[in-house]
């Protein structure tokens, strides 16, 4: 499904099924970034339905909220055939990018509009929140760090031509949007604080050398999830690369640990039947 502000896919999709997981990339990702991630979760029985962003979306909120809509009326196909868990996985910048998006439409905060019968089914099959490398903190200058960041980019320096674009492209904006972005911030991070009502635990991994995703913030975010009453589980790696922590806990450690953390809890955590 090619919407206006992005792309959304199955990356499996199997009519048995432990669940749902709803992957939110990294801003700019393609199918090939995502694919051991679709992968390591069909292992687990769980089929996933992935939403690709781009750079702008940050910066057009209107842009991430039609890609969130389009996203949703696909998952709710599926819902409405045979209801099960959810899990929303959300990568460096995909929270901003377009799952903070996902979460107003959920609670009716948008201008597009889900009935209530949908609203609901959703609601009651969410069931936990995986953030890897994630949620990253809302400034002017963070797309144009994304785009150039060796981690993101897959490559270890980018081309000097893609700086100067992008260095150009992030003033222009911020020519433009100034004004908008402390708004935008505040609403950005309510609204993830709010999710704590739909239910579910949460796992978060974090590096204490991630440069775009600080371990400051991410701490400070787990803390105020928990005292909203979440149930958090912070897993902080002392020297991990940007995005891809999730994958660095199956080296960390054995597979039935990471079925008991991600699967059998969220199963707990789901919809009944």
């Amino acid at each position: 499904m090619w919407g206006f502000g992005g792309k959304c896919y199955w990356g499996r999709r199997e009519m048995n099924r432990e669940g749902i997981v709803v992957v939110f990339p990294w801003m700019s990702s393609q199918e090939r970034h995502v694919k051991t991630y679709v992968d390591l979760y069909g292992s687990l029985g769980w089929n996933s339905l992935v939403c690709h962003s781009p750079f702008f979306n940050m910066f057009f909120p209107e842009k991430a909220e039609t890609l969130a809509f389009d996203m949703l009326n696909g998952l709710l196909e599926e819902l409405k055939i045979r209801p099960c868990p959810i899990v929303l996985a959300s990568f460096s910048g995909g929270p901003k990018a377009c799952m903070y998006k996902v979460l107003q439409i959920i609670d009716g905060k948008c201008e597009v509009q889900l009935n209530p019968d949908d609203h609901q089914l959703v609601r009651d099959c969410i069931s936990g929140h995986i953030y890897d490398s994630s949620p990253v903190d809302f400034t002017s200058d963070l797309g144009r760090r994304f785009v150039v960041h060796p981690s993101v980019l897959k490559m270890s320096h980018p081309p000097r031509m893609l700086s100067w674009m992008t260095n150009g492209i992030s003033s222009s904006l911020d020519a433009l949007f100034l004004n908008r972005f402390e708004s935008q911030r505040a609403e950005y991070w309510q609204t993830l604080y709010s999710s704590v009502s739909m239910g579910g635990p949460y796992l978060i991994l974090c590096s204490e050398n991630d440069d775009l995703a600080p371990y400051q913030v991410i701490c400070n975010f787990a803390q105020r999830l928990k005292e909203l009453g979440g149930d958090v589980k912070l897993l902080k790696m002392n020297d991990s690369p940007h995005v891809g922590l999730f994958l660095t806990t199956i080296i960390m450690f054995n597979q039935d640990h990471i079925t008991c953390h991600v699967t059998a809890e969220t199963i707990m955590a789901g919809c009944s039947d």
